[in-house]
C-alpha cells in the first residue's frame, strides 16, 4: 500500500523552499514516485521560473513513464508565465496524480483535465496543511487584496514597553531570530510613522537567511526624514502610504530616491487602510505583516483588515506602561474578539500564540 501522506508531505517541504520567492505565484513542490522509490522531485524556486512538477519531470527523465506524481496544488492548465504543467505531465507518460487541494485561480482546471486526458487523479491529500502553506496566495486569489498579519511581543501583562517607551527587548534572541525568518516569507513588512521615528527600524532578515520583503509606511503628513533607516537602506524597497497632505515638494523628491509613494483617501483623519490594502493588492503585494505599534495594531483590527494575529509571549511583568493594542471601543467582555484556528508553541522562554480573527 502507497502511503500518499507520506510523499505528499515531502512534496509540502520541497514546496517552502520557495517562500519568500514564488509570489504572487503559490508555492509548489512536486515529487515522482515509481515502484516504490523516488525519481525526481522539484519545487518552484522564483516567480516566472519553471513550475515544481516541470523540475520533478526534469529530473525523472524517462524513467517518470508509468510513474505517479504528487503536487501539493493544482498543476496549471493554461498559458501563463510558463505553458501548462498538465500537458508536460501528459507528455511524460505519468499515469497517476495525487494533489493536495484545488488552485482558487478560475483558470485553472488541472484536475479535471488530467482526468479528462485518461489519467488516474486524486485531490484533497493532507488539504489542511497545503491551503495553510499557501493562505496568502488564497486570500490574494479571492480578493485581490494581501493576507494581514499583525505581529506584537509582549510582557505577560500585555506591555510592549515601559513607561518611559523602553521596549527593547521584550523577547528573546530566539523569538527574534524566528521573526526575522517569518518576515523573510511575507511579502512586505508594514510600520506607522510614530515608530519610525522613535525606534528607526531596519525591517530587514539580517538575523537570518533570505530576502528583505517591501518595507511600507504610513504617514499621513509625511513627516519621515531622509535619514531613517527605511530610507537610506533600499529606497526602492520602500512604500510610503500617505494622504492629500503631504507636501508635494517632499513627495518628489522621496520619489527622486526611488521611493514609492502612494496617496491614499482618509479615513478619520488617517490613512484608509481597507483602500490601502486594495491598492497593494493591485501591486501584486499578497501578504503583509503589521510590525507597529498599539495605535496601529488597533486601527488595523477595527479597519476589518486583519485576518491573523501572532504574538510573542515573554515572561516577564513591566507593570504600568504601554498595551499591545489600542482601543478597539469594546466595552462588554461579550463583545470581545475572540480568535479561532488557535496554535501555541514555544520560542526560546517566549510563548507564540498564532490565531485568526
Amino acid at each position: 500500500m502507497i502511503s500518499h501522506k507520506k510523499y505528499m508531505e515531502l512534496a509540502l517541504k520541497l514546496a517552502e523552499r520557495g517562500k519568500g520567492y514564488t509570489s504572487p505565484n503559490p508555492m509548489v513542490g512536486s515529487v515522482v514516485v515509481k515502484r516504490g522509490k523516488v525519481i525526481g522531485i522539484g519545487w518552484h524556486k522564483k516567480c516566472g521560473e519553471a513550475h515544481a512538477e516541470v523540475c520533478a519531470l526534469k529530473e525523472a527523465g524517462k524513467k517518470a513513464k508509468d510513474g505517479i506524481m504528487y503536487v501539493n496544488l493544482e498543476p496549471c492548465s493554461h498559458w501563463g508565465r510558463t505553458p501548462p504543467c498538465t500537458q508536460k505531465i501528459i507528455e511524460a507518460g505519468i499515469r497517476e496524480v495525487i494533489i493536495g487541494m484545488a488552485d482558487p485561480n478560475p483558470v485553472v482546471d488541472g484536475f479535471q483535465e488530467l482526468k479528462f486526458r485518461g489519467i488516474k487523479t486524486k485531490i484533497g491529500i493532507l488539504s489542511e496543511k497545503a491551503k495553510k502553506l499557501n493562505e496568502p496566495y488564497i486570500k490574494w486569489m479571492k480578493s485581490k487584496k494581501p493576507l494581514v498579519v499583525v505581529k506584537a511581543a509582549m510582557s505577560l501583562d500585555g506591555r510592549i514597553a515601559t513607561r518611559t517607551g523602553d521596549s527593547k527587548y521584550i523577547t528573546s534572541k530566539e523569538a527574534r531570530k524566528f521573526v526575522h525568518e517569518i518576515r523573510a516569507g511575507y511579502d512586505a513588512v508594514m510600520v506607522g510613522i510614530n515608530t519610525v521615528i522613535k525606534d528607526n527600524p531596519q525591517l530587514t532578515v539580517r538575523l537570518t537567511k533570505g530576502r528583505n520583503p517591501i518595507k511600507i509606511v504610513l504617514d499621513s503628513k509625511l513627516k519621515i526624514g531622509p535619514n531613517a533607516n527605511v530610507v537610506k537602506n533600499e529606497p526602492t524597497k520602500l512604500i510610503i502610504a500617505t494622504t492629500k497632505k503631504a507636501p508635494k515638494a517632499k513627495i518628489k523628491k522621496l520619489q527622486q530616491k526611488g521611493v514609492h509613494v502612494l496617496v491614499i483617501n482618509t479615513k478619520n483623519a488617517r490613512v484608509d487602510l481597507a483602500e490601502l490594502m486594495a491598492e497593494l493588492g493591485k501591486r501584486e503585494i499578497c501578504s503583509i505583516m503589521i510590525e507597529g505599534g498599539a495605535e496601529l495594531n488597533a486601527e488595523a483590527i477595527k479597519a476589518g483588515v486583519v485576518d491573523k494575529i501572532l504574538i510573542f509571549i515573554s515572561p516577564k511583568l513591566i507593570g504600568e506602561g504601554l498595551a499591545a493594542l489600542g482601543d478597539l471601543g469594546i466595552t462588554k467582555i461579550d463583545k470581545s474578539i475572540k480568535l479561532k484556528s488557535l496554535d501555541y508553541r514555544k520560542i526560546g522562554k517566549d510563548i507564540l500564540i498564532e490565531g485568526y480573527l
